[in-house]
Order: C-alpha cells, then sequence, then structure tokens
C-alpha cells in the first residue's frame, strides 16, 4: 500500500509541488471503489499576479476562494459551466496558488482504460467522478480523494512547456508551467 501524501509536500512553492506531483497517485474513493492513477499532466498557477489565475489581482469569490486554503486542499471549479476541473491547493493559507491536474493514467482498476477517456482535466474529473461536492475537500484527511506516492520521476523524464487554453493572459501563458511525463501516452497534448 502506497504512503499518503501529507500537509508539508504541498505547502512549499508551486512550481516545485508542480513538477514532483508527477508520478504521484491520485486516488478516488466512490463507495466501495476504489480508482488509483497516477498523475502524468499538471499546470501550475500563482496566485495574484498570474493573468491566468482564478486569484488574479488578489481576487475572493464563490467559486476561488478554496484557492486560499492552505496547501493539501481541492479547488474544484465548473469550467464553460459543463467540465469539472480539479486544482490542487499550495502554499500557505491566504497565498491562492494551486496546480491543475491535466492527465492521469490509471492504476487501479487493472483493466486497460483508454487513454483518451483520462487524457484531458475534464476527462479525468469524469472518470474519478470529481465534481463540486470535492471543492475544498482536505486531501490530507480525506476518505475520498487523495494523493499517495508514487513512482519516482527523474529530471529527463520531464517536459515543460507553455500552458494550455490560457491565451488571454497574454505574457503569461507563455511561462513553462504545463509539466507532463515524456513519451506518456495519457498526456493530453504533446
Amino acid at each position: 500500500m502506497s504512503k499518503r501524501i501529507r500537509r508539508n509536500f504541498y505547502l512549499r512553492p508551486t512550481l516545485v509541488v508542480a513538477r514532483q506531483l508527477l508520478g504521484k497517485y491520485l486516488v478516488r474513493k466512490i463507495g466501495r471503489e476504489i480508482k488509483k492513477a497516477k498523475i502524468v499532466e499538471v499546470e501550475a498557477y500563482i496566485g495574484p499576479k498570474d493573468k491566468a489565475s482564478h486569484a488574479y489581482g488578489g481576487r475572493i469569490t464563490q467559486r476561488n476562494k478554496a484557492v486560499y486554503l492552505a496547501g493539501g486542499h481541492a479547488y474544484v471549479y465548473l469550467c464553460y459551466g459543463i467540465h469539472w476541473m480539479l486544482n490542487l491547493v499550495t502554499q500557505d493559507k491566504g497565498i491562492p496558488e494551486c496546480v491543475l491536474v491535466r492527465a492521469v493514467q490509471p492504476v487501479i482498476p487493472c483493466k486497460i482504460i483508454p487513454y483518451n477517456l483520462v487524457n484531458g482535466p475534464a476527462k479525468l474529473c469524469r472518470w474519478l467522478k470529481i465534481d463540486g461536492t470535492l471543492n475544498e475537500e482536505d486531501l490530507v484527511n480525506s476518505n475520498r480523494l487523495w494523493l499517495e506516492e508514487g513512482e519516482d520521476i527523474t529530471k529527463d523524464q520531464i517536459v515543460a512547456s507553455e500552458r494550455i487554453g490560457v491565451e488571454y493572459a497574454q505574457e503569461w501563458a507563455k511561462k513553462p508551467w504545463r509539466f507532463y511525463l515524456r513519451d506518456n501516452l495519457f498526456v493530453s497534448r504533446k
């Protein structure tokens, strides 16, 4: 059995956490069923100065208030009114930074899951049944959603690129804050 990720993992600089999330296991318990998937792609969002962040300018709204919690909480929001997105809050309470989980590779159940069911942030939320009921979930103590230690990933296995779908953020869209596992079939875009 893998070891659950503790709070101190999340209470660090967001770009460090983002890279180190690759290879970790995202675990979802629904009734008696457990689904486990390796994180293979993420994007970092760096709070009030980042024009692509929901907390840009220091705004606090009903939608984004979860990102102001202490690291180790889930920030789950609805995109375009139809797609749920899972972010993992980082840093100390009051510092609104997070990492969007963009793609996962299923580990459990053992049956083969086609990559196109989990190779995007909305798809993985659909497969893991992640929705607004998990917003503000404490990943450190939850029995519904948590992270566990996974595979060791080396620096040469990680690719950094521009974030996806945030062109409106001007120069912030070009930041190489999307990280993914090289040659992994489950990544949303190569």
